[in-house]
């Protein structure tokens, strides 16, 4: 009876754990959504939120991670228990940085706005970031389900969006190239071009993490993977 108690009690330390990771997850997806919009509308108040809001996810991120450490404490998991654990803390980590990222995409944006362009110049963005996206929702799905299949097609997906990012730098450096006066907004948009980039690089390591959830393994390096463009921006 003991023991039924104590497992018990483990499941459902393990399931208010991932309840706030679906929140977290789901908070985060919803701030790089409104970022990217705001890439067009350039509304200032929608901005502010993003940016004033990262707060909220860097809270939750570390109740997640306090509580991660409270279970393995308080519980000792071992073997699977311990890496159901371990991999929700990598998780929340993740999708903390992808608010980050939705932050500083909504700085830069506002930077674009205050340099007098009522209008973000004419390049292809939007396609990275719907792709971003559906990168994030198969994230929370291949989690939420331990579903492998979604997990590796989730991983060997990211070359397409890295396809998109090289053409997306080329396009905005041409930009510069053939308007001096477009510098400045380019600059930002290649900084907001490697966030959309990076953003996807790391829902394949939420991919990556749920493998070895599952299996107990890592995924090999073997995967599709574009050539890097010059860029080093991060």
């Amino acid at each position: 009876m003991e023991n039924s108690h104590i497992v018990s009690a483990f499941d459902d330390d393990l399931n208010n754990l991932n309840i706030r990771i679906e929140q977290l997850g789901n908070l985060a997806r919803d701030r790089f959504v409104m970022a990217l919009d705001a890439i067009a509308t350039q509304d200032e108040k929608t901005l502010d939120q993003i940016i004033q809001g990262d707060k909220e996810l860097d809270v939750l991120e570390a109740e997640i991670i306090q509580n991660a450490f409270e279970i393995i404490a308080l519980r000792s998991p071992r073997a699977s228990d311990l890496r159901r654990v371990v991999v929700a803390s990598k998780i929340a980590r993740i999708f903390e940085r992808v608010g980050d990222f939705s932050k500083n995409i909504a700085m830069r944006t506002k930077a674009m706005a205050a340099s007098g362009h009522e209008t973000i110049p004419d390049v292809n963005i939007g396609r990275m970031g719907h792709m971003a996206e559906a990168m994030m929702n198969d994230a929370m799905q291949a989690y939420q389900d331990l579903d492998i299949k979604v997990a590796i097609d989730l991983r060997n997906s990211d070359v397409e969006l890295d396809h998109m990012h090289t053409a997306f730098y080329n396009e905005v450096i041409a930009m510069m190239t053939d308007n001096s006066k477009m510098v400045g907004s380019g600059a930002h948009l290649l900084f907001i071009g490697k966030n959309i980039e990076r953003i996807g690089d790391y829902m394949t390591g939420i991919a990556e993490e749920v493998h070895f959830l599952v299996e107990g393994v890592q995924l090999d390096d073997e995967r599709p993977k574009a050539d890097k463009t010059s860029s080093k921006l991060s």
